[in-house]
């Protein structure tokens, strides 16, 4: 990629120093600024009050031709929100526990420099962003951006039963740890939703999620259909009945969505064998659920409290994506 005019030739990176390297990162990147011909970068560190956002318009408001986010899943949602509708060239330099967007994206995980490079030797292309609107008990309402998953119920505690220390050691492996604490206690509540048709579906459940793509660590298919750049959400409905109910979802996430999908005999199988009760998919631009009480939240990973009404949509084609040259982008 070019820089484009004279006003607009400089990088940003926006980081969260807790969870990379910030000295090799900004050495690699004025090292490669300079190499290719860009202005010196500029950095912006997150923060406690900032997560990403605010620091990511000042970028944007001081003329960065290419922002790049280093940091966790949560530094990368920060920085999605605030880049959303830019179309300035967005680069993942992934440094977090579980990388979820890089990952769907197909990035290289250990090689940050790889990824700075790209902006200026590869290419963009537009991938999609969702966003959350969250009502609270009090019925205030704040929308909030996401670009892996919006989570109610068992979901949401498991992201917030995970300990911080074991993230730190034993990486995405941690919640399953956040799982098994949270599986004892879990109980399911009420919720009514409707997708596009405008039609009302009653379900007691455990879980909804809303995602944007569906590729989780160690080659799990949570969301088997889901595509990065269709402008379409992909809804499970979790609804187990009993230690059986949660066998089931487990092997249709990791053997038939993970395993049989991947070949036309496992295929073949899934198209013999009857519908999964335990967890539906369902499909839609835009989803509104509301609970009977109040209900935790996550997205891509971050704690959001507890609602009890939540709009989701996507936004297509909301994000320009720097991908290294000749990265595959078939299976977006």
């Amino acid at each position: 990629m070019s820089a484009s005019g004279r006003e607009r030739t400089h990088a940003a990176l926006v980081l969260n120093p807790i969870k990379v390297d910030a000295k090799r990162l900004r050495s690699a990147l004025l090292s490669l600024s300079k190499k290719h011909g860009w202005a010196p970068p500029r950095f912006y560190e997150t923060s406690v009050d900032d997560p990403g956002q605010q620091v990511t318009r000042t970028a944007l408001d001081e003329g960065a031709a290419a922002v790049l986010a280093a940091g966790g899943d949560g530094t990368v949602r920060a920085v999605s929100e605030a880049m959303a509708g830019t179309d300035v060239p967005f680069a993942i330099v992934p440094g977090g526990t579980g990388n979820l967007f890089a990952r769907n994206l197909g990035l290289p995980l250990l090689d940050p420099e790889k990824m700075m490079d790209a902006v200026f030797t590869g290419f963009t292309h537009p991938v999609d962003i969702g966003w959350a609107t969250l009502t609270r008990e009090d019925r205030s309402e704040s929308e909030h951006g996401f670009v892996v998953l919006a989570g109610m119920g068992l979901d949401a505690d498991m992201i917030a039963n995970t300990r911080s220390d074991l993230k730190k050691t034993v990486g995405w492996v941690a919640y399953l740890d956040g799982a098994a604490r949270s599986l004892p206690g879990a109980k399911p509540f009420r919720v009514v939703y409707q997708l596009d048709d405008g039609r009302l579906h009653s379900a007691k459940v455990h879980s909804m999620l809303f995602a944007n793509c569906g590729a989780l660590p160690a080659g799990i298919a949570l969301m088997p259909d889901a595509s990065l750049d269709d402008g379409t959400m992909d809804i499970a409905v979790i609804q187990p009945t009993g230690p059986l109910g949660w066998l089931g979802i487990w092997r249709k996430v990791w053997w038939d969505n993970s395993v049989l999908r991947r070949s036309r005999a496992g295929r073949r199988v899934l198209e013999r064998r009857g519908r999964n009760s335990s967890i539906r998919y369902l499909r839609g631009s835009t989803a509104e659920a509301a609970m009977v009480s109040p209900t935790s939240i996550e997205l891509d990973g971050d704690e959001l409290g507890t609602a009890v009404r939540m709009s989701c949509r996507i936004q297509q084609g909301g994000l320009s994506i720097v991908l290294p040259a000749g990265h595959d982008v078939s299976r977006f």
